[in-house]
């Protein structure tokens, strides 16, 4: 295949691999962005004001609960019989999941089966959205030329930012176009249902990717060679045995990225609304502003780690740079400026962006490719259960607590600690030769 060839066709991959993960991230968040803004009190009306929010993450939080089962059983079968079929699975779960809450009665309708059916529902999400990072990583990781693996990795996070972004416009919209009343009854619903017609196209979109090469070569092998390569019946199962280290490392490195993540698109709005006294539409627009220039952020840090011939210093600097800026950031929003409180999240975004942006890349890297869709996908959804899914549930109850943002600051500053440990002992194994299996790899390191 010619240069220009190959360029072409990772570029249809590459749209098609980010819509799909767009889609799949925005039926996902704007659970979040419900929860911060209309949930607590349609589903968990006997709470006051602040246990109902808090219950409403907390079934935010359920769905990060099935993601590592949703990562496990993709995994399993991602590295078995292909990145695909898990992907397209992952669609149609989230799909049902998210029209389901868009239809669901709420607690005035059908009594205390309104928080359990919308737990039912959330861990439903939490199975596909589970599913579905890794493979779309993988496909894009593995595809991608050696000397632009950081940029086309980085192109597969964009996804959950556009997705994000997304959510938050149609709220936006729905906040803008009509009455609290309308809104609280009605309109928050809207962003659900049109998340399985959205979902329908995805599934279209997968369907037509190609596994990848990596996969393909592995299947082609005969199943003596297979054996003698490491590819046996039970990659997930040789995953945690042989690289336990590695999806311990790849959680912790996870960190700080998820929790911050997801008290910027979901802790702030409710934070800068009840504790600042920032309108909804005005917070709302802050963060899919600040949030959407990591379209633009990532692939350049993606594509930077390609030349700096490093993904970890990269990342460790992203990691010291958010410690460092978790008082800063609180002492800009609590101004209640809106240009300051528009900075503070730019600068979050911005730092964030230079850890998620070469973080698949990263995962792709530190796993040999027989059991590389299992390990990465252990380590990044076993990680998002306790840094992105308690993240909004522990800044609320901080700050009901604490009554000020010195306590989120710390806990930050908290998970950058974990994640500084977990990159530091990473060892980084820059443009690695992906075809490599576990077998190759412990036979290269006991000749050495």
């Amino acid at each position: 295949m010619n240069p220009s060839d190959h360029t072409t066709k990772m570029g249809r991959l590459a749209a098609a691999a980010v819509f799909a993960t767009a889609l799949e991230w925005f039926d996902f968040l704007i659970y979040a962005t419900a929860a911060a803004l209309v949930l607590g009190p349609l589903f968990f009306p006997a709470a006051s004001p602040v246990a109902g929010t808090l219950a409403s993450f907390a079934t935010f939080a359920v769905g990060f609960v099935a993601r590592p089962l949703g990562g496990i059983i993709a995994g399993h079968v991602g590295d078995r019989f292909g990145r695909k079929p898990p992907l397209v699975a992952a669609m149609l779960l989230m799909g049902v999941a998210t029209f389901a809450i868009g239809v669901l009665p709420d607690y005035a309708t059908i009594g205390v089966w309104a928080p359990i059916l919308l737990v039912v529902a959330r861990l439903i999400q939490g199975l596909g959205v589970g599913a579905q990072w890794g493979g779309a990583a993988l496909l894009l990781t593995e595809h991608a030329p050696v000397a632009r693996r950081g940029f086309y990795g980085s192109l597969v996070q964009t996804g959950a930012v556009l997705g994000a972004v997304a959510g938050n416009l149609f709220f936006v919209l729905l906040t803008t176009a009509l009455t609290e009343e309308q809104f609280t009854s009605w309109g928050w619903r809207i962003p659900f249902l049109s998340g399985l017609l959205l979902v329908l196209i995805g599934c279209y979109v997968q369907l037509k990717i190609e596994d990848t090469p990596v996969f393909r070569e592995l299947q082609q092998q005969t199943a003596t060679a297979k054996h003698e390569a490491g590819l046996r019946k039970a990659p997930l199962v040789d995953a945690v045995r042989s690289h336990w280290r590695q999806i311990l490392q790849a959680a912790g490195a996870f960190f700080v990225v998820n929790a911050t993540f997801y008290f910027l698109i979901s802790g702030m709005l409710n934070y800068a609304t009840t504790h600042i006294g920032m309108s909804q539409a005005t917070i709302l627009w802050c963060v899919m502003i600040a949030g959407l220039t990591q379209v633009v952020t990532m692939p350049f840090f993606g594509a930077l780690t390609d030349r700096m011939g490093t993904r970890k210093k990269l990342y460790l600097t992203g990691t010291v740079l958010m410690a460092a800026f978790a008082f800063p950031m609180f002492w800009l929003v609590d101004t209640g400026s809106v240009p300051l409180v528009f900075l503070a999240l730019l600068v979050a975004f911005t730092i964030h962006a230079t850890m998620y942006g070469p973080q698949a890349t990263l995962y792709a890297e530190m796993f040999p490719a027989d059991v590389r869709y299992s390990g990465a996908s252990l380590g990044y959804q076993f990680a998002s259960v306790f840094a992105g899914g308690l993240a909004p549930f522990i800044t609320t109850a901080l700050l009901a607590a604490t009554g000020s943002s010195w306590s989120v600051a710390l806990y930050i500053i908290a998970t950058a600690a974990v994640t500084f440990v977990a990159v530091a002992s990473i060892r980084e194994r820059f443009q690695r030769d992906l075809y490599t299996t576990s077998a190759a790899e412990a036979a290269t390191t006991s000749q050495r």
